[in-house]
């Protein structure tokens, strides 16, 4: 594989190994959110922010962690041949069948960044009470997004280079 696929791959997987690790931590916050509205709710103190908080942390969570999850290969796949198959077997029904998610992501994206540009142009906010900010979370989701691709990318340099019988 030539030079600039290496490295490539190793920096995608760098940056996504440390936002990974830093969406881990998210876990932690969303579990104060938690903690302070069901406190707040004991002490009949409602604070109206907590639920949406928590469904914005947890889609950042979900979103920057992805890739990572990708990357650790713990994601949820449907198994029922693939593990009987040799590596290069494997290989070659990765290497074909990426350009299915590439699809979707690609797809996923532009309607994520049309979806972030209409938050930014109009300053959209949430039809709550509290009334937050639309625009930070779109742009974790582009983000996001954004990074899926990049991690999908190098699979399919990983899984070329096992065709070739490499290793990356």
């Amino acid at each position: 594989m030539p030079q600039w696929i290496k490295t490539y791959v190793r920096v995608v997987e760098r940056l996504n190994y440390r936002v990974g690790r830093f969406a881990m931590y998210l876990l932690f916050v969303l579990m104060g959110v938690l903690l302070w509205s069901s406190l707040t709710n004991i002490f009949k103190h409602n604070a109206i922010w907590t639920l949406e908080m928590a469904q914005f942390i947890m889609v950042a969570y979900y979103m920057l962690g992805g890739p990572y999850s990708l990357q650790l290969d713990s994601n949820v796949r449907m198994d029922l041949l693939y593990h009987r198959w040799s590596p290069r077997q494997r290989a070659w029904v990765d290497a074909f069948s990426v350009f299915a998610l590439l699809f979707y992501l690609v797809i996923l994206l532009v309607g994520a960044v049309d979806s972030t540009e209409y938050a930014l142009q109009y300053s959209e906010r949430s039809p709550t009470a509290w009334r937050p900010y639309i625009a930070p979370i779109k742009i974790v989701m582009v983000v996001g997004i954004s990074l899926m691709i990049l991690q999908t990318l190098a699979f399919f340099f990983r899984d070329l280079a096992k065709l070739r019988g490499e290793e990356i």
